[in-house]
């Protein structure tokens, strides 16, 4: 299984009720074997330009893990889901990713080290 970054851009008017929109996303990617490592919501937001006529989407981003055959199944049903507006599935840089660890590691005991004194 590889890693990826998801995100994905549902429908403004989502906005009040977004947890089945987001629940349906998720048994997307579980029923094509993915696992979801992370979630986050960052909210509503103003487009750079309109999407179906839209200027404004709520955006969220999950890391997860598939297969190799998973991606293009999670792509074909969402280009047909009504929420969803947009969509862009990458993989992860594992070297970048190993990179930014390391950083965070280093940082921590940097400050565990500045509390010591």
């Amino acid at each position: 299984m590889k890693d990826y970054e998801l995100t994905v851009l549902f429908h403004p008017d989502l906005e009040m009720n977004i947890d089945p929109a987001t629940e349906k996303v998720k048994k997307i990617i579980k029923s094509a074997g993915g696992k979801i490592t992370k979630e986050e919501a960052e909210g509503k937001k103003r487009l750079a330009y309109s999407i179906n006529g839209q200027d404004f989407a709520i955006y969220y981003y999950f890391d997860v893990s598939l297969p190799a055959e998973a991606p293009s199944k999670i792509s074909s049903t969402f280009n047909i889901t009504d929420e969803i507006l947009r969509y862009l599935l990458v993989r992860t840089d594992e070297r970048k990713a190993k990179f930014l660890a390391k950083k965070e590691a280093e940082s921590k005991t940097d400050n565990a080290e500045e509390k010591g004194e």
